[in-house]
């Protein structure tokens, strides 16, 4: 999973750069109105619109951006309704690729996102082809070496955590998607004493087996999830590639 995990940081960085010219701040609204509308607008009360709101925050979302989501979810507006869908590809290599999609056509986007694959060398496939090869997981990544492991593990595991994995220099955290908040919080207490931060807290499809791809292909597949990334009803785009060190050495410095 290290490749896996190390794309994932990398693509947190470049989020925060999507973020800044507002194409971030606009999924993430739309993920907070149909959480709203699907739930009702107390987050304590719809786990959904919970870790949206989470994750319009660790985006530096403004919280009159944020309000005006709820709002707009949660008012008489009928004009325009978001559906949700899991979209399941091929990428160069064979890779398995998931899309999480929030549209208001599915007859624009599913033929939009099909283009985008062919352009760069995969197919879109049929629904249960590519999702049995991963697990929805919460996944946390935290720098490693500011923290006692067996301290962070006892923390993790009494807030409902699955598993903790050392990775390199970060560790790696895996949870139920039901236990999100609350191995998140937990986790913030105990980083907030040592003064650091997560690196990577979301809700993810974790590969069970990710694939190992080699210079070329780890390039097309990345440039495809980028593409993937740049269009609008894409909220995220998951992979079970392995990519090589030197390529994403090659991409953190682009």
């Amino acid at each position: 999973m290290a490749g896996h995990s190390h794309w994932a940081g990398i693509k947190h960085k470049k989020a925060v750069v999507d973020a800044k010219r507002g194409k971030l701040f606009s999924k993430i609204a739309k993920m907070i109105i149909t959480a709203t509308r699907l739930g009702g607008p107390d987050p304590e009360a719809n786990l959904k619109l919970k870790y949206a709101i989470e994750k319009a925050r660790a985006a530096n979302m403004p919280k009159d951006n944020i309000e005006r989501a709820i709002k707009r979810g949660s008012g008489q507006d009928d004009s325009q309704h978001f559906e949700e869908i899991l979209y399941e590809g091929y990428g160069p290599g064979g890779v398995g690729i998931l899309m999480d999609i929030l549209t208001d056509n599915r007859n624009r986007t599913a033929p939009e996102i099909r283009k985008i694959f062919e352009r760069r060398g995969g197919s879109l496939a049929a629904s249960g082809s590519v999702s049995y090869r991963f697990e929805r997981k919460g996944l946390f990544i935290l720098p490693a070496g500011a923290i006692d492991e067996d301290a962070l593990l006892e923390a993790a595991l009494e807030s409902g955590a699955e598993d903790l994995k050392r990775d390199g220099d970060q560790f790696q955290v895996l949870s139920d998607p039901s236990e999100f908040i609350a191995v998140k919080g937990a986790l913030e207490e105990r980083l907030k004493e040592k003064g650091i931060q997560l690196l990577q807290a979301e809700i993810s499809y974790i590969p069970k087996n990710p694939v190992a791809v080699e210079g070329d292909t780890a390039r097309k597949v990345i440039a495809l999830l980028d593409d993937l990334d740049e269009h609008d009803d894409v909220e995220n785009a998951y992979c079970d590639a392995d990519f090589p060190q030197e390529v994403l050495d090659e991409l953190s410095k682009s």
